[in-house]
């Protein structure tokens, strides 16, 4: 198993409840029993998620790539979680988190067999839906999600600002988040957004030769007695100093917590 089938199903199996609830839709009630079990009938396997939740058991699998015949793997599962909760329903989904089309069978029917569970494509979950979860490890996961057509610098940025926000500080989190981000990227060939966006969101505007030149002007006073005129000549200079960079309107707005439309005017 690679680097990066690990981290996903690490990022997953945290959140496990949460996918069921904002992704799948399962109205989940009262105590839920996560279920840590190795099905070792046949062959050594160990299932992603299994949670008990009364009389329910819901089994999540995750994929990276393609298999040829997980439709029998997704099979045998059900029978090995059957044999030990004969008195439950077994849901089974599988999210699959790939870069290519999906193109699994969720299905057998076949002799006297009709077998069948649900496949979730993460590309088919709008981003927004999990970029504005409290939780970290949801917006995270956000990066494998449609951008709806969003510029990808743009959206990769409010990600990643996005867990500055959620980590609330946590520096060790924090960074913790953002490596887990730099795989799942790879799955969306997002890696160079990712770089620069870290680059980005790392940039002291303290420290750009615009803002110390507007401090010189006496704009330091203003600031500091929460005067809006100081303030917004701050911007100014600061703004101009990112376009200077390259930056867009939109990237702007995220490192100073603007509005594009706002960006826009202070440039005027």
């Amino acid at each position: 198993m690679g680097n990066k089938d690990i981290v996903s199903k690490e990022i997953i199996k945290e959140i496990g409840l949460d996918i069921s609830m904002h992704i799948l839709g399962i109205d989940i009630e009262g105590e839920v029993t996560l279920v840590d079990k190795e099905w070792t009938r046949v062959e050594k396997r160990d299932s992603d998620i299994v949670f008990k939740n009364k009389n329910r058991i819901i089994h999540i699998e995750i994929q990276n790539s393609h298999h040829s015949d997980m439709e029998l793997r997704m099979l045998r599962y059900y029978s090995d979680i059957l044999f030990e909760y004969k008195d439950c329903s077994v849901t089974q989904y599988l999210i699959y988190i790939g870069k290519e089309k999906c193109y699994m069978k969720n299905e057998i029917i076949r002799d006297e067999i009709s077998y069948k569970y649900a496949i979730i494509d993460m590309k088919d979950i709008a981003c927004e839906d999990l970029l504005y979860h409290d939780n970290p490890s949801a917006v995270a996961l956000s990066i494998l999600c449609d951008f709806k057509g969003k510029d990808k610098q743009s959206t990769v940025n409010r990600i990643l600002q996005r867990l500055k926000e959620v980590t609330d500080g946590d520096e060790l989190k924090y960074k913790n988040y953002i490596k887990k981000v730099n795989v799942l990227s790879s799955n969306r060939d997002l890696e160079n957004e990712v770089e620069k966006g870290m680059e980005m969101l790392s940039i002291d505007i303290k420290k750009t030769p615009f803002y110390r030149i507007g401090m010189k002007d006496g704009i330091q006073e203003g600031i500091e007695k929460g005067i809006d005129k100081g303030k917004n000549e701050v911007l100014k200079v600061s703004i101009k100093a990112l376009f200077s960079l390259g930056q867009t309107v939109e990237e702007i707005a995220v490192m100073l917590n603007l509005t594009p439309k706002e960006v826009e005017e202070l440039n005027k």
